[in-house]
């Protein structure tokens, strides 16, 4: 009788970060291609761990929030070479990606922002970036969306995000009900709590105090900004738009122009689309700037993996969280929603005329919806930007 042995070579933790560097430098194609290619590589070609073990591992990050093809590689670094060896893994993945992000962001920066000749080519791009958005906003709600209920509640924190109400108020109320469903007191109850919240805090917040944080970007409040985002990110990378926007479009920090800018330029670089924040961090307040956010946006990825794991296994098997999370993946839904109309409506502002503007919207929408499978995101947002120079929005 044979028995199949799993277990990662040994190497060296030099070998081994550059191991992972080199999956940083390959790592096109959003999640799906990364963790395929790490898959290929470690699992059926290099058997570090067995098939069952990789499935169960990637059902655990996908429930978490977070880049999952990111906590894949921490975790296998862990497997391999311990936590030592789970921190070289995740920064050899995400650093090809960091260091390019700093290079487009120095270059859009220095170069391109206040270039008129550039500006329809970005605007074409952005056009093609709320695309692209909408569609992961489809996906995402189809696979979280489940019930009746989870739309009212995606529906309710997209109203009450136009409204200006602070995210964790649906957030947290949107898990509570879902969670307490077969209680509907209880359910009423929370919803009622969290409308009389909504107001108290929605109008204790004044334009005044907003406008007066405009003045210079925060360095704590950024690295804050991106670990909101890296805490918050359920159902794909595209949830920590709203939190990382709110955070500092709503400061003054950046506009929200450059903010879709960054979102394109992380679609069409090796590395997690969360990589957007490096860039907005640097238009907002340079190198520190970027750090900071970086390290806030990708802490949760590697201390879940490194720190958590071995618990959090069992945890997730709790059915009482299952919903709970379910409940807020749906409010989510529903603030990044609110958030692309929201974007929407600014990039209509910035075109001279709607109807081109709108056109190339509505093929880049039909594009992406028929054929994103066979076109990768580059190719896409190039395509954005030349039919934004050529029809000069």
């Amino acid at each position: 009788m044979t028995t199949d042995i799993y277990s990662p070579p040994s190497l060296s933790l030099f070998r081994l970060f550059l191991r992972f560097l080199r999956f940083g430098f390959l790592a096109f194609g959003g999640p799906v291609a990364q963790i395929a290619m790490v898959k290929q590589a470690l699992v059926e070609e290099e058997r570090w761990i067995s098939p069952v073990r990789f499935n169960r591992l990637l059902a655990v990050m996908q429930i978490l929030p977070g880049p999952e093809a990111h906590e894949l590689c921490v975790h296998l670094g862990m497997v391999a070479r311990g936590r030592i060896g789970g921190l070289l893994a995740g920064l050899g993945f995400m650093l090809p990606g960091f260091v390019l992000m700093l290079g487009a962001a120095w270059l859009y920066k220095d170069w391109i922002v206040d270039n008129p000749a550039m500006a329809p080519i970005f605007l074409g791009v952005q056009v093609v970036v709320l695309a692209i958005i909408l569609r992961a906003v489809q996906r995402i709600g189809t696979h979280i969306l489940e019930d009746g209920l989870l739309w009212l509640l995606a529906g309710a924190a997209l109203a009450a995000t136009l409204a200006g109400v602070p995210f964790w108020i649906p957030l947290i109320a949107s898990g509570l009900i879902y969670t307490y469903a077969k209680r509907p007191v209880a359910a009423a109850a929370i919803f009622v709590a969290a409308v009389l919240l909504a107001v108290l805090v929605t109008g204790a917040v004044s334009p005044t105090k907003v406008s007066a944080a405009a003045s210079e970007a925060g360095i704590v409040a950024l690295f804050i900004a991106g670990l909101k985002g890296g805490l918050l990110t359920f159902g794909g990378a595209y949830t920590a738009i709203p939190y990382v926007r709110t955070d500092t479009v709503g400061r003054g920090w950046i506009s929200d122009a450059s903010f879709l800018d960054g979102v394109a330029f992380a679609g069409m670089l090796p590395a997690p689309l969360v990589i957007f924040a490096t860039f907005v961090g640097y238009v907002a307040a340079g190198l520190p700037g970027a750090l900071a956010i970086t390290v806030g946006m990708f802490l949760p990825a590697f201390a879940f993996s490194m720190i958590f794991f071995e618990r959090l296994e069992a945890v997730v098997d709790n059915p009482a969280l299952h919903r709970i999370l379910a409940g807020v993946a749906a409010a989510v839904v529903g603030v990044i929603a609110a958030t692309l109309l929201q974007l929407g409506w600014s990039t209509a502002g910035r075109a001279d005329s709607l109807v081109p503007a709108g056109l190339l919207f509505v093929a880049a929408v039909l594009v992406v919806w028929r054929w994103k499978g066979k076109l990768t995101a580059p190719a896409l947002l190039l395509g954005g930007g030349v039919a934004g120079w050529a029809l000069n929005l």
